[in-house]
């Protein structure tokens, strides 16, 4: 999967959309984060509070990577699920 992100509401819904698909409860993965199960529900519908450093745990817990690269000239295409 590659996706584009242009809000922080797409950071939720790939990260809830992962986490599912894992077949991750959100108890079982809030556990691994440190954090209560309402915190991570609350991070999925509004991920703009997450920190960077939290933000690359959750990838590196349910396998996603962050790639940061230069902005492409041509023009945008469908993003990839």
């Amino acid at each position: 999967m590659r996706q584009l992100i242009t809000t922080p509401g797409q950071v939720g819904e790939i990260l809830r959309g992962r986490r599912t698909a894992r077949r991750i409860a959100q108890q079982e993965l809030a556990a691994k984060l440190g954090i209560s199960q309402s915190r991570l529900s609350t991070l999925e519908a509004d991920p703009a509070g997450l920190t960077l450093d939290r933000l690359l745990l959750l990838a590196k817990l349910l396998g996603l990577e962050v790639v940061v690269q230069d902005k492409s000239d041509a023009p945008s295409r469908k993003a990839e699920w």
